[in-house]
């Protein structure tokens, strides 16, 4: 089979690099491969009660298919580059947030209307933070929830589907680079060629795509992995933020170490899930548009950076011997009392019985200074008691701290300002190329890569 282009790879940056490449080159075949399900079918075993422990799916629902990992996100689509990669490196700031705001209007168009924009310009509380040694992040934050997140990515394959080939079910396990610069995508024993070939595999196809980097002999460098806890406590406590801005980036710097711990994620009246990384069982947060489904809590994580140089490379792998060091003390997600915590002692099922509120993910008592390293603890603990300044209440000894969350990164991708490899044509985008962090700056390097694409098609 052949086509003018084919996306390896369903989440954002290969659904907007589709979209945009139906609506620029018209006639045109394009087809997407992915290894998961379409967004109907997934669906993960341990979401709920009854199981626990990830059972190894042939592929996971959390992490592949339709939408990829940001499927059952909150749906936050943060407009700035201030944080969510380097894609402006590339581009240019202009043009990163003009093709952000583009596919704001996209989301707009497909279910998300009605859903509100929050801003921190003008906001009074970036002088609280920095009387406080904290520093608030600007962005624009369009909030979708998990809910009308699903509403805006199915009709958008609802669309989609009529002009592109999905090919669900399908891991791509190698791309050939062939004599005349196109290109053979294989999967399994049946191989499709290709004029223009988009790699968009996102944080979980981090092994796959160093495999194909290595065949296709691309340079990667090294990059960062994100380790903290997801920390909950009462809505209430956080709501003169939350309304305001919904979602507040905060830095602070460490006294100790003068390590930098941000906030991430947050989630007004949300749940804490579970969320399984190649079988790793870590803690996201979730929230949602629907007042009917939110709770009394906010949620959000507490993340500290930790970049290797030589002689050690893998950063993915440092994170993911901490997770499974909490999977095998807690057969999964630890939840643990601030108080607990400070007082040196376990958390057990009596006292988070007895905790002024609880937990929205069920989840083993246990203690997270047994999993996380000193330094990285320290840096929380300190950037907790920054909180309880401009939000008293946060280091309350009830607060809970679910761990261990962590954020891979795939490792940097060599690509030139079009995110074009050195192969001619081979284009890597989104998470994947270790470029973009989050969810709008993967769609939006999707569209871009539409455009170039469509300027030589």
């Amino acid at each position: 089979m052949k086509y003018d282009v084919i996306i390896v790879g369903a989440g954002p940056g290969g659904i907007y690099s589709a979209y945009e490449l139906t609506k620029k080159c018209s006639g045109k075949k394009i087809a997407v491969f992915d290894s998961g399900y379409t967004l109907k079918k997934r669906h993960c075993p341990i979401d709920g009660d009854k199981i626990k422990a990830c059972i190894k799916c042939k592929s996971c629902s959390i992490m592949s298919g339709f939408g990829g990992a940001g499927a059952f996100s909150d749906g936050k689509y943060n407009i700035t580059n201030d944080f969510g990669g380097t894609l402006y490196e590339y581009i240019g700031k202009k043009a990163a947030t003009e093709l952000m705001e583009y596919v704001d209007e996209i989301n707009m168009a497909h279910g998300g209307e009605g859903t509100k924009m929050y801003s921190t310009a003008g906001t009074s509380l970036k002088k609280v933070c920095i009387q406080n040694r904290l520093k608030l992040l600007d962005a624009s934050v369009r909030h979708l929830g998990t809910d009308i997140n699903l509403v805006v990515l199915g009709q958008l394959y609802d669309e989609l589907k009529e002009q592109v080939d999905f090919y669900f079910e399908s891991p791509v396990t190698h791309i050939e680079n062939l004599e005349d610069g196109t290109y053979r995508v294989w999967v399994g024993e049946t191989s499709y060629d290709c004029e223009k070939c988009v790699v968009s595999v996102g944080r979980s196809g981090s092994k796959w795509m160093e495999h194909i980097c290595k065949e296709l002999d691309i340079p990667t460098k090294s990059n960062r992995v994100d380790l903290g806890v997801r920390v909950e406590l009462p809505a209430v406590l956080f709501s003169h933020l939350t309304d305001e801005l919904y979602e507040s980036k905060i830095v602070y710097r460490t006294e100790k170490f003068e390590d930098n711990v941000r906030t991430f994620c947050m989630n007004p009246r949300g749940i804490v899930v579970n969320e399984n990384t190649n079988g790793i069982v870590t803690v996201n947060g979730h929230s949602y548009e629907d007042p009917a489904k939110q709770t009394e809590c906010t949620n959000f994580a507490l993340l500290v950076s930790k970049h290797f140089s030589e002689p050690f490379k893998d950063s993915n792998g440092y994170g993911e011997s901490i997770a499974r060091l909490s999977n095998m003390l807690g057969g999964g997600v630890i939840v643990q009392r601030f108080g607990d915590l400070v007082r040196g002692r376990r958390s057990t099922q009596k006292r988070i019985e007895e905790n002024m509120f609880m937990p929205t993910l069920s989840a083993t008592p246990g203690d997270l200074s047994l999993v996380l390293p000193k330094r990285i603890l320290d840096g929380i603990i300190e950037m907790i008691y920054a909180l309880d300044k401009i939000a008293p209440g946060t280091a309350n000894d009830d607060t809970l701290l679910y761990g261990v969350e962590v954020k891979f990164y795939n490792m940097e991708v060599d690509v030139d300002e079009n995110l074009e490899s050195r192969h001619k044509g081979l284009y890597i985008i989104g998470d994947g190329s270790g470029v973009t962090h989050s969810l709008s700056h993967a769609s939006a390097s999707g569209v871009y890569v539409a455009r170039k694409i469509a300027e030589t098609l």
